[in-house]
């Protein structure tokens, strides 16, 4: 069970963090405010309930705690288009919870594509991952961390100049 923490740990580091993927997870990973939950299960419902404990943990624990929640999915959800499913289903839970606005999904599978871009596309990196991940975060700390970023709009395309720049196409 720790190693799938242990691997995700690793990439965030490795990966997300040294190439500046994401410019506000440095923070709450040096500060250890990111809670890592693991399902080892494959049954969505259980998986589903799991993810609503979740989202009125983090709603209902200061920050200072726990700014955020990993949930790493190892036996669950390896079809992409399964993942894809799972993730809709999941923003109309947070919806579901009174949440929008609140918590937000930012998604993560180690087979992630996106729309309009052939599987080998070095840009799906930016959100490919050891395994399935289901990333709750909170508005508040998105929005502020944006705040002090410039043009946080080109964030995206920052990313997808950093994986052709790492996979050199």
């Amino acid at each position: 069970m720790a190693n799938y923490i242990e691997a995700t740990k690793k990439w965030m580091e490795t990966f997300v963090i040294r190439h500046n993927l994401c410019p506000f997870a440095k923070k709450p990973y040096l500060q250890k405010t990111i809670r890592y939950e693991i399902y080892e299960g494959t049954d969505w419902e259980e998986l589903g309930i799991i993810l609503q404990n979740e989202a009125i943990f983090l709603k209902n624990t200061p920050k200072s705690t726990t700014e955020t929640t990993i949930l790493i999915i190892p036996n669950a959800l390896n079809d992409f288009n399964d993942y894809l499913d799972f993730l809709a289903f999941a923003n109309r839970l947070i919806f579901a919870l009174d949440l929008d606005g609140v918590l937000q999904i930012a998604s993560f599978h180690p087979d992630y594509q996106f729309d309009g871009t052939e599987m080998e596309d070095v840009t799906n990196y930016t959100n490919r991952s050891p395994f399935p991940l289901l990333h709750l975060l909170r508005e508040e700390s998105v929005e502020a961390a944006l705040r002090y970023y410039e043009e946080p709009e080109s964030i995206p395309e920052q990313n997808m100049e950093t994986m052709r720049r790492i996979f050199k196409k």
